[in-house]
């Protein structure tokens, strides 16, 4: 059926095994109806609503990625985009800090298990914000750790979190030592939040801004980009998982894909359903029968399975890899990041072409459409999906030419 809401393929899905990967987004899809009914609410308070948080911690939706060994689900990489786009129909902001807050359980698996102890000792369900805008911060080496100092913006869910990845650039006397970047756990009472998500889309995630002034962090509360680039890392040795072997920066833009992904199934569903019940305001035909819906539909589907696809098989390849110990090389890592920014511009493209399709009615607030555009529009404005970042440096490999990207 043409922009019906379609059923990942389970037969792609591997590690833990399909049983808990069916179940885990089945309890997404479960969620829809609620979190869709409640999306105004959620734009209006600028932040998600306790009951949804307390739905998603019910689900067990936030731990989808954490280690078994502290009661998470372990699941594929995938489990990230699928659920994501389950909730995406429902509501992009949820999608959006769900996506977030459930992939730092998964980068905190890597980091020196004195992290993992002194976060999930405490709250193996304690949500952690981010920040990964590396010149955002500043840190100096001091003796047994880093004095981090600087203001990031976008630190998504901050204020439902306990702690918080904040990005930055290490300092030193000696411009030959080079550039390092580093990412260092926070306790909330180490930096403050400043309430400034006033925004047009997305709007909410409460991504407000976070202030950090001289806060000293341990070493073993701080992780190296360059541990992250695949293969074994710190936390390696209590999560032997592939999972925790993946490279988390060439992968970075499927962390929230799957937002885009499913806020274009809900608007290419969402089409269906009217042109198949609704008449043109000026002659009465019915919008079904014209050969103009047709093809828009034709075209908003096809961008969207074929986002889907890619979206999909990258992470699935990506795990089939990292368990063979296969680290990929930099034209392979390059080209995950056009292809997450590629994916996530069709669902843009989509979502725009069906918002222009409808006409006037695209104009009232009053119903989902105009939030989808909205909210499209405000994730396709990620780093992570701008094409223009992602295909040059992708190009730039490709002629043979050093990558610009000091992440990969």
């Amino acid at each position: 059926m043409a922009g019906s809401p379609r059923k990942p393929e389970m037969r792609l899905v591997s590690g833990q095994g399909a049983d808990g990967y069916a179940d885990m987004v089945a309890r997404a899809r479960a969620l829809i109806p609620e979190l869709r009914e409640r999306a105004p609410r959620t734009e209006a308070l600028r932040r998600l609503p306790p009951e949804t948080e307390r739905a998603l911690h019910e689900a067990g939706l936030f731990r989808v990625l954490q280690p078994k060994r502290v009661g998470g689900s372990e699941l594929d990489y995938v489990a990230l985009v699928d659920c994501a786009d389950a909730l995406g129909q429902a509501d992009a902001s949820v999608a959006w800090n769900f996506a977030n807050l459930a992939s730092h359980h998964w980068m905190l698996g890597m980091f020196d298990p004195r992290a993992q102890d002194a976060v999930w000792r405490e709250d193996v369900n304690a949500l952690i914000a981010s920040s990964f805008i590396f010149p955002a911060g500043r840190a100096r080496k001091t003796k047994g750790g880093y004095t981090l100092s600087g203001h990031w913006p976008f630190s998504s869910g901050v204020e439902s979190c306990a702690w918080n990845m904040l990005a930055g650039v290490v300092e030193t006397d000696d411009e030959a030592d080079g550039i390092e970047y580093r990412i260092f756990l926070l306790h909330r009472n180490d930096y403050k939040i400043n309430d400034t998500w006033n925004a047009t889309g997305l709007c909410g995630t409460g991504s407000n801004d976070v202030k950090v002034t001289g806060a000293f962090v341990a070493d073993h509360m701080s992780i190296a980009v360059s541990d992250l680039t695949g293969g074994p890392t710190p936390g390696s040795a209590v999560n032997p998982n592939a999972l925790y072997a993946l490279p988390v920066f060439s992968l970075f833009p499927y962390v929230l894909s799957g937002v885009a992904l499913g806020n274009a199934q809900a608007c290419l569903d969402d089409y269906v359903e009217l042109a198949r019940h609704r008449a043109s305001t000026y002659n009465r035909a019915k919008l079904g029968d014209m050969q103009t819906t047709q093809i828009k539909i034709a075209e908003a589907s096809a961008k969207v399975d074929a986002a889907r696809l890619l979206m999909r098989s990258n992470c699935i390849n990506a795990m089939a890899d990292a368990r063979r110990n296969h680290i990929p090389d930099i034209a392979t890592k390059t080209r995950l990041r056009r292809d997450g920014a590629f994916s996530v511009n069709l669902c843009t493209e989509a979502v725009s072409l069906l918002f222009t399709a409808s006409g006037a009615r695209s104009l009232f607030t009053s119903g989902p459409l105009q939030r989808q555009f909205r909210d499209a529009h405000a994730v396709n404005s990620h780093l992570a999906f701008n094409f223009d970042a992602a295909g040059t440096n992708y190009g730039r490999v490709t002629l043979g030419l050093p990558s610009e990207n000091l992440t990969l």
